[in-house]
């Protein structure tokens, strides 16, 4: 093992051990041996995350970024168009990405008009898609970011919104790792890192950090909501608690053996978790205590809104109970659901209708119970679809310019932050490559990557982002 990760491993153990409940700050000075920073740690303004992705790419034009030039220049290819400039390469160098490629195709294709209306809601008056209508009605609670930008034209742009690195690139802790591995437990009965729904391309999150900080995949099923967690046959509790002792005990022999294996160490932590889970998580998602106004609340009513709705009213019971970060993913099959190379309209009204109204519920769910000012909601996609037609009705992969949205944790509500240009080609106002997200959400629990660094596996600049400080109340 690397001497360096041995150091920090030694160091960890020790801080936990201790149970003396050290804050972030003396975490990393005991990790680096270093001395106590000059640069204080920002205070925390939140406790934990509910990250909130929307797998294939949603489009920008059609979500939260209205460009009704589209509308008055549709049918017009982008060199016809008052538009052309969005091509030169130059003119977006700053944003490191190669654009000479997309714009060939750019040529091909033909300027699409906004398959949907626009409405201002709030007193913010931010204008939000028909498709969204629910999110709308929360619009003075969130943060809208129109100026995202990333590297990757195709779905590995997935692994590259977690991570910050591209998918082809040395693999990187995902931001649910770092908030983890920064924080530590605030419940050793549930898991401190959850992932909801599908994952292709990488599964991992740790990566170097080690597999104790991979999330854990639940199911929002009562019946079976950790697969492989119930005992396989007519077991009775007593044996299962006797092999569970018996597996413990020769895992502590092995660790006297192996004691800097942090994939040992990872092992006998999830046998133990696992089994506290077999009661706690069932526990969790068991809504029958919840009102029927709860319920509805998150569209549990409606076939086309209740998968999605469980898995945040799941959530917010999680978030209730100390998890420190539930990771939703939206949209099954390799590329994502969102990924609408045809039948945009069509497609993309029935998605959003899926997940807007279970959206702001949990909003409005957290708000009301006092749980918004301290966990952060990221409402995020990997990139956004282009101004111009794919075929007939749809829209490509658009790396150049995107949109997201923030709330609660000290996120400035009814706020919109950053710009693209007036057909949504290019970030230019504000341009916020993914990492900057990340750093923004480390910030408000108080974290800073830098500061998480691992010895021997220095990150690079672009690894750390800025803080988006803009959005902050």
């Amino acid at each position: 093992m690397d001497p360096a990760i041995k150091h920090a491993l030694d160091r960890r153990r020790f801080l936990t051990g201790t149970g003396l409940g050290f804050g972030s700050l003396a975490l990393n000075s005991l990790l680096h041996g270093s001395a106590p920073l000059t640069t204080p740690l920002p205070p925390a303004k939140a406790k934990s995350v509910i990250w909130l992705f929307m797998r294939g790419g949603v489009s920008h034009m059609e979500s939260f970024d209205p460009k009704p030039a589209l509308n008055q220049h549709a049918g017009k290819t982008l060199p016809d168009s008052p538009y052309a400039s969005v091509l030169d390469p130059e003119k977006f160098a700053n944003q490191r990405v190669v654009v000479e490629g997309d714009a060939n195709g750019q040529q091909r294709n033909k300027l699409y008009s906004l398959q949907t209306g626009f409405q201002q809601y709030g007193q913010s008056g931010t204008a939000v898609s028909d498709w969204f209508p629910h999110i709308g009605s929360r619009v003075d609670d969130i943060s809208i970011i129109r100026s995202m930008y990333t590297t990757d034209n195709n779905h590995g742009a997935q692994v590259q919104f977690h991570s910050g690195r591209h998918m082809l690139d040395p693999h990187e802790p995902t931001i649910g790792a770092w908030v983890t591995y920064g924080l530590g437990s605030l419940n050793d009965n549930l898991p401190q890192f959850i992932n909801i729904g599908p994952r292709f391309f990488d599964k991992r999150d740790g990566h170097y950090l080690g597999p104790a900080y991979d999330a854990v995949s639940l199911k929002i099923d009562p019946k079976n909501p950790l697969e492989f967690a119930e005992p396989q046959g007519a077991v009775t509790a007593a044996e299962q608690r006797a092999t569970f002792e018996l597996t413990n005990q020769l895992n502590r022999l092995s660790g006297q053996q192996y004691p800097h294996d942090p994939v040992l160490e990872a092992r006998i932590k999830s046998y133990e978790l696992a089994y506290r889970m077999q009661t706690a998580v069932p526990e969790t998602i068991d809504f029958s205590k919840e009102t029927e106004a709860t319920k509805q609340l998150y569209g549990l009513d409606e076939k086309e809104t209740r998968p999605f709705g469980q898995q945040l009213l799941a959530a917010r019971r999680f978030v209730e109970r100390g998890v420190r970060f539930i990771q939703i993913m939206h949209g099954d099959g390799a590329a994502g659901a969102w990924d609408q190379h045809s039948k945009l309209k069509a497609n993309h009204s029935k998605l959003a209708r899926q997940v807007d109204r279970p959206t702001a519920g949990l909003l409005t769910d957290l708000k009301q119970r006092g749980l918004l000012d301290e966990t952060i909601v990221v409402f995020a996609t990997e990139f956004g679809r282009t101004p111009g037609s794919q075929g007939a009705d749809g829209r490509d992969h658009h790396p150049f310019g995107f949109s997201i949205w923030m709330a609660g944790g000290g996120i400035k509500g009814g706020t919109v932050h950053g710009a693209t240009d007036e057909i949504g080609f290019h970030a230019v106002e504000h341009p916020h490559y993914v990492t900057d997200v990340h750093a923004t959400v480390l910030h408000q629990l108080g974290l800073s990557s830098k500061y998480l660094e691992v010895p021997g596996h220095k990150r690079i600049e672009q690894d750390h982002g800025h803080v988006i400080h803009d959005i902050l109340a």
